[in-house]
């Protein structure tokens, strides 16, 4: 009997309209998928070179996306909270990255304090010091809008703390927009160290100099995509690290999974959800400052489109997934660089949210999450 009544509302469960919606919706999904992988096929062979430096430029904007999506991947599995103004503590990471170098030269400070040091070992210490402040910066502002703002509505419903972070995320905008702060202008960004690129085609690698265009039938690559590509698979590898072999990766672990049993076992969910909002933010600064580095652009209202764009890379690959969050992240930076250099730059927004409209129709869970088990 209880196995009729299971193959029963297995077959029911077949039967339902929302799951004929959801075969009618993948058979779409399936369908335009072969569609974008025959015209991209089609574009491949006419001209490789252009398709290559299109998956590129691509990766280089999906790396930067995983370091923002990581983040609200990681808030979202302990707190259940989208925290929509982590795109403008990303904005924040550039903003204070741009002052460092542009007002107080402090890519520059070893040189100053070692003059015998070689030039290449300057540069990248001073880089890395002036990523490392604003990732800092940005922890430290994280962990205050945590305190103040989440904290206090940690039992109150879910709607409050999302009407809260869009609030916040509206105050570092406008607040930042002021004069005396960050001011309402687009601002040429001061790169911390120069430009390399390189031509790569049949005849082998060739370092371009500064001014001067490829030569034909090459693809370029610069020292900042491979920056991106280093920091943000590092990234990727310390999380796992810290989520899967750490005491504190277990304690967020068991956060997520039961806030009241972590409590009673001695873990301090508090001080767990503010360590993860300070990493989370850390790496949205980094990103920042990566993002600044490659477009050489930043004004206040930088952090809204990269923001929910990485939103919905975190909740393509699965939101509340690490891994996830690193792979929608790629496929969204190729999903708008394909777009940009094939249909039109106007059309990377619409494609963009498309994506997330498709993943909520289909597969709410994402690539990598895995669907609420029925009650019985």
């Amino acid at each position: 009997m209880q196995q009729a009544s299971v193959s029963q509302r297995k077959s029911y469960a077949a039967r339902r309209p929302g799951a004929r919606l959801a075969w009618i919706g993948q058979g779409f999904l399936l369908l335009l998928a072969a569609v974008a992988v025959i015209i991209l096929v089609r574009d491949l062979i006419q001209n490789p070179l252009l398709f290559a430096q299109i998956v590129l430029s691509g990766l280089q904007l999906g790396f930067v996306y995983a370091l923002i999506a990581l983040g609200y991947t990681m808030v979202y599995g302990i707190v259940k909270l989208i925290n929509f103004a982590h795109g403008d503590v990303f904005m924040v990471g550039a903003f204070v990255s741009f002052f460092a170098v542009a007002d107080f030269g402090l890519h520059l400070w070893p040189t100053k304090v070692f003059p015998g040091i070689p030039t290449g070992l300057a540069v990248v210490i001073g880089s890395l010091t002036v990523m490392l402040l604003s990732m800092v910066v940005c922890t430290a502002m994280a962990v205050i809008i945590e305190r103040v703002a989440y904290k206090p509505l940690r039992d109150a419903p879910r709607i409050a703390a999302l009407i809260t972070a869009i609030g916040v995320s509206f105050f570092l905008e406008y607040f930042g927009a002021l004069n005396f702060v960050f001011s309402p202008r687009f601002i040429p960004y001061q790169r911390p160290f120069d430009v390399v690129t390189w031509a790569i085609g049949t005849t082998g690698i060739t370092r371009l100099q500064p001014g001067v265009p490829p030569p034909p039938h090459t693809v370029t690559v610069s020292n900042i995509f491979l920056i991106i590509v280093i920091a943000s698979v590092a990234v990727q590898v310390f999380l796992q690290f810290l989520v899967r072999r750490t005491k504190m990766g277990k304690a967020m672990r068991a956060a997520s999974f039961d806030k009241p049993t972590a409590r009673l076992m001695g873990i301090n969910v508090d001080g767990v959800i503010s360590f993860t909002f300070a990493v989370g933010a850390a790496f949205a600064g980094l990103g920042g400052v990566l993002y600044a580095v490659a477009y050489s652009s930043i004004w206040t209202q930088l952090g809204i489109l990269p923001g929910l764009k990485a939103f919905v890379a975190a909740v393509l690959g699965g939101i509340g997934s690490i891994p996830g969050a690193f792979v929608g992240a790629l496929i969204m930076g190729q999903a708008e660089a394909l777009t940009m250099g094939y249909i039109s730059t106007p059309m990377r927004d619409a494609v963009a949210f498309s994506i997330l409209i498709l993943v909520l129709l289909i597969r709410p869970t994402g690539i990598f999450g895995e669907p609420a088990g029925e009650k019985a």
